[in-house]
């Protein structure tokens, strides 16, 4: 996403609140991409199921490839009301700017469901805990090598056309990042320059600009409505348009951890086009 001034997202939507230190907000102009992916499901006995997915994502409005991932998952129906899952999905995420591959993610999930069940409808409510260690390259004053988040998610899905194959459905899902970065640099509008705070010095050891990643804040929210159309017994196609909106702390500082370089507030929002083939068996 391109940064963009004249017209600030949060008037559109809910913005979370962010502690102010030294931060500056940034908000970008709006995107558009697609997610592909395909799904099978093998029942292994009653209520206990495996799937493997298969997710290619496009973003930067359909012009660049943004990740491949790989996603093996278990659920097990431990009541007619309440689901449990474990699941581990391979990241590959795409650079456009360097046309290569980063290094891989590993991510772990665990999962709990509990749906009710009203006439037509089924009102659920979803919570993953999901851990991400990064591999490869990167810039540990920027990036932590694991971060932990929480999706939550509310979700409601109508039945009543299930003899003509369809079955809509939407979903609220608010993300939680418990590896946000503390930032205590001050900031000099000025000169544009952070400096150790009480001091002008603007060079020094990490520690004066980064107390570590350890700060909670809400760094998605997320509408989806879509539907699910039954081709067979086993097969089943879902389309859906998803709407992201990011509100995320990003650090900008050097290798070598002595000079904060920027420390952003960015808000954006992102439109999804997805497809998804599911083959259960």
């Amino acid at each position: 996403m391109k940064p963009h001034k004249a017209i600030p997202l949060t008037l559109a939507l809910v913005a979370f609140a962010l502690p102010a230190a030294a931060q500056t907000d940034v908000d970008l102009d709006p995107e558009v991409g697609a997610r592909i992916s395909v799904t099978v499901d093998k029942k292994l006995r009653r209520g206990l199921h495996i799937s493997f997915e298969e997710e290619v994502r496009f973003d930067n409005n359909f012009g660049s490839l943004d990740r491949l991932q790989h996603t093996l998952h278990a659920s097990y129906k431990v009541h007619t009301n309440v689901k449990v899952g474990l699941g581990y999905a391979l990241i590959n995420g795409y650079s456009s700017t360097n046309s290569a591959f980063r290094g891989a993610r590993h991510r772990l999930m665990g999962d709990a469901a509990y749906t009710w069940h009203l006439n037509q409808w089924n009102i659920s409510i979803k919570e993953r805990l999901q851990y991400t260690l990064r591999t490869g390259d990167y810039n540990t004053y920027q990036s932590p090598a694991g971060t932990l988040g929480l999706k939550s998610r509310l979700s409601a899905k109508y039945k009543g056309w299930q003899h003509r194959g369809w079955t809509p459905y939407a979903y609220l899902e608010l993300r939680t990042n418990f590896s946000g970065p503390s930032i205590t640099a001050d900031y000099n509008a000025a000169t544009g320059t952070y400096f150790v705070p009480g001091t002008s010095d603007i060079e020094g050891e990490a520690g004066w600009f980064l107390d570590g990643f350890n700060s909670t804040y809400n760094d998605r929210l997320r509408l989806c409505i879509g539907t699910d159309y039954r081709i067979t017994r086993a097969s089943t196609l879902t389309a859906y348009l998803l709407a992201d909106y990011l509100n995320e702390k990003v650090v900008d500082a050097n290798k070598e951890g002595t000079k904060l370089k920027s420390y952003t507030h960015e808000r954006g929002l992102m439109f999804s086009l997805g497809v998804a083939y599911q083959y259960a068996f």
